[in-house]
């Protein structure tokens, strides 16, 4: 019968079988982290830590090996807007000694709490960007890992949000002074907790300068999406339009150039995020420009607080400002009767 290595006195090759991995493998983890691949690099610090492996250092003193790694989880890494955030994080982690681990959670609540599940115990903390778990899931993950969450603000965790708010009513001043009075919402996914913040503000808005306001959606935030949206717009009859992203609006944009639907002469349409690309539409895209990289270092400096500090830090919560940048993709309401022409 085969007798598992002691506690604490387990072997490198010990790692390299648990994991699955060779032991040049687990020494590379150990001794380059950066260059191994985040789902290599979390299995050989997962079995490490079950097998309490403790490496030792050149000067004889022993240290756990559990990574100095943070965990970045991610709705869709395909869309530009979490390229900003990516970056933002991976630099202020790098400064600080830490490596960064990249996870794509699919827009899926579901893949989020199983990445999370088994990041706890091979990451110091975690950072969600935009998470798609309940209220409930997302604050008991903080009682078992550090952690901090962007645009959420309903779990009693630090937070970093991005407040469009101001964004928002920018949008509606814009597109009152081209005499639109009936503006449609481009809901986004139905589980985001920033979509239905923005609605309000949408909402709000659309109150105070007496604009009639229309809900559409929700649709998932891909420009494949766009087609759907775009149909639903024209059938409402209103005038403009405020997609909950860029990549919504951009697959709008498409789709309206394929019915005949000109932009801006017969309808308006303003996006939001601002992210890379959004000003080379055709039209170009006015949006609501958000500090996405900002958002990213805010949101790891809060978590590298908490670690430096060992214990759990006092709430915070940071907003980060929004403004409309208006560029061709908006222009004066014209009287409804483009439904008759495509």
């Amino acid at each position: 019968m085969e007798v598992g290595p002691e506690r604490g006195r387990a072997t490198l090759r010990d790692v390299a079988k648990r994991a699955g991995v060779a032991a040049s493998t687990v020494s590379r983890v150990f001794s380059e982290p950066g260059r191994i691949s985040p789902g290599t690099t979390a299995a050989v610090f997962e079995a490490a830590r079950k097998l309490g492996y403790m490496q030792h250092s050149r000067g004889g003193a022993e240290r756990q090996s559990r990574p100095n790694a943070v965990a970045l989880l991610v709705p869709d890494i395909t869309n530009p807007f979490y390229f900003d955030i990516i970056h933002g994080t991976q630099e202020q982690l790098k400064a600080a000694g830490y490596i960064q681990l990249l996870v794509d959670t699919e827009e899926s609540e579901d893949v989020e709490a199983g990445a999370l599940e088994s990041l706890i115990s091979s990451s110091r903390g975690v950072i969600l960007a935009a998470s798609r778990l309940s209220t409930e899931a997302l604050t008991k993950a903080a009682t078992r890992v550090p952690l901090v969450a962007m645009n959420r603000n309903d779990a009693g965790v630090p937070t970093v949000l991005i407040d469009t708010t101001v964004g928002i009513h920018q949008a509606f001043q814009h597109l009152v002074s081209l005499d639109h009075k009936s503006i449609a919402f481009i809901s986004g996914p139905a589980k985001s907790w920033s979509n239905q913040w923005r609605w309000l503000a949408f909402e709000e808005a659309a109150e105070e300068h007496g604009v009639q306001a229309v809900r559409l959606g929700p649709y998932a935030p891909k420009p494949t999406s766009g087609a759907a949206a775009a149909d639903a717009m024209i059938t409402s009859r209103a005038t403009a339009c405020i997609a909950f992203n860029d990549l919504l609006a951009i697959g709008m944009l498409r789709r309206f150039r394929t019915r005949g639907v000109r932009v801006p002469a017969d309808l308006s349409i303003i996006g939001c995020d601002d992210i890379f690309g959004a000003d080379f539409c055709n039209p170009p895209l006015t949006t609501i420009t958000a500090p996405i990289e900002q958002a990213g270092r805010v949101a790891t400096t809060m978590l590298l607080n908490q670690l430096n500090a060992g214990l759990p830090t006092v709430r915070q919560v940071a907003q980060l400002p929004t403004h409309l940048t208006v560029r061709e993709s908006t222009g004066p309401a014209v009287a409804p009767a483009r439904g008759q022409a495509v």
